[in-house]
């Protein structure tokens, strides 16, 4: 798989003296609605990149079938930087496993650029739960006379299958509610209509801060910086429920090598502005640049985990 992603993206230092550039606006394309937590970290990404690139950089929102829609143009779309795609890990390492017949092939139809950031899966329930930690609320599903109701933003989704591998790693008894996006699930576990949510630290963090969540447990190898006091599943002996929900900025296939590497010089230079990290971080993502070759790594890495784990637990669309 990395194999193809390098091939895909990375012909060979021998072109790098022939790539051209697109000299206009760039169009940085994502997945889902304005206000989300792919667009505040595009729209933070943006400005700073164009300045970069020396560039204009337009944010335009493409919503859709999981970022399938996204996707799909952007592979169509011209070969020479002037269109991106920051995109999460749903298009590029679950969708591939999750959906038959995709309009497009991550490991064919895109050249990586850069990870732009770390986004760690946190476990949330209403205040009024009276689980103390993530390790309580398993003990406390476990007597309970019938199995509690997790939600999550759909079918396959990161929140979906970070439930998955919790039920299976703690023996929790719940039940899978899966809603259309995140932000309906979150409104019901602020309204107490279901149990719990596990979702992306930046989407969350505001409600946890103001009292209005409760953080569980972090699924991720370390603490989180914004949230010190919240133990990792791992330290409540729930082992190997770790999720990453990164983004990524990728570009169409056949992108000259030379032209990846000035996008990947201008990201890692956005990524590296003070007052970029302090937004970033201030919402709970976690700025984290990387070589086009990681992220081919990553994706391939992230494409078995996923695929391995939705196959197993027999996951399809709706």
């Amino acid at each position: 798989m990395f194999k193809k992603f390098a091939f895909a993206g990375l012909l060979g230092l021998a072109c790098l003296g022939a790539a051209a550039h697109a000299e206009g606006p760039v169009r940085l394309v994502i997945a889902f609605p304005p206000g989300g937590p792919v667009d505040l970290v595009g729209r933070v990404l943006a400005d700073q990149l164009g300045k970069e690139l020396k560039q204009q950089v337009i944010v335009e929102n493409k919503a859709g079938a999981n970022g399938n829609i996204a996707a799909a143009y952007v592979a169509k779309a011209p070969a020479d930087g002037s269109v991106l795609f920051l995109t999460s890990v749903g298009a590029v390492a679950i969708s591939p496993a999750l959906y038959k017949d995709l309009p497009y092939d991550p490991a064919r139809d895109f050249a990586p650029v850069s990870r732009v950031v770390n986004n760690a899966t946190v476990f949330v329930v209403n205040p009024s739960n009276p689980a103390t930690d993530a390790a309580d609320f398993v003990k406390r599903s476990q007597a309970a006379s019938q199995s509690v109701a997790i939600g999550s933003s759909g079918i396959g989704s990161i929140p979906h299958l970070t439930l998955e591998m919790f039920a299976d790693a703690s023996k929790a008894k719940v039940l899978h509610v899966p809603y259309k996006g995140a932000a309906p699930v979150i409104n019901d576990v602020l309204g107490n209509q279901v149990a719990g949510f596990f979702g992306d630290v930046p989407g969350l963090i505001g409600h946890i801060q103001g009292g209005k969540l409760k953080a569980l447990g972090i699924a991720a190898p370390t603490r989180h910086p914004l949230l010190p006091q919240v133990k990792t599943l791992a330290e409540q002996g729930i082992a190997g429920v770790e999720s990453n929900n990164w983004y990524g900025i990728v570009a169409p296939a056949a992108t000259p090598p030379a032209t990846v590497e000035k996008l990947n010089q201008a990201v890692r230079a956005a990524l590296s502005n003070d007052a970029v990290r302090t937004k970033l971080e201030k919402f709970g993502a976690q700025a984290a640049p990387s070589s086009p070759q990681e992220l081919a790594a990553l994706i391939a890495s992230d494409r078995e985990k996923w695929g391995a784990l939705i196959q197993r637990k027999n996951i399809r669309p709706e």
